[in-house]
């Protein structure tokens, strides 16, 4: 009895499969509005004493308070441009800004949609009241 070969022809399924495992380990990267929560009280003091300057409307100390932010990153929803608004939140021991930012979008003075980041937009967590 003479053996052959079989020869095997991948199916269209195994090959997604094959390419959706293989890019398993990069989904986190991913880029989304998917981030976490904080509380308004659980923010660094810095950070509760910028909520208040926005609620006020001001005054701000630092002249890039208030400015559009593009949300170039899209890492949070997608909204018309000048929707967002980013406010600095002071990081003791910088003489610069430092790199904690609250965005605000839409009316801010009610503070509906504020989001607060520790690492100049690389991530953000969604503020809760």
């Amino acid at each position: 009895m003479v053996h052959t070969a079989q020869r095997y022809t991948p199916t269209v399924a195994g090959l997604l499969v094959c390419c959706i495992l293989a890019l398993a380990p990069f989904a986190s990267v991913a880029k989304g509005p998917s981030q976490s929560a904080v509380a308004a009280q659980d923010l660094p003091a810095e950070a509760r004493t910028t909520l208040a300057r926005i609620r006020a409307s001001g005054p701000f100390p630092y002249e890039r308070d208030g400015v559009v932010f593009g949300n170039r990153e899209r890492l949070l929803p997608s909204r018309p441009r000048g929707y967002y608004h980013e406010y600095t939140v002071p990081t003791p021991g910088t003489t610069s800004r430092g790199a904690r930012r609250i965005v605000c979008g839409g009316h801010v003075a009610t503070l509906a949609e504020c989001y607060y980041s520790d690492d100049h937009y690389r991530s953000f967590r969604k503020i809760q009241p």
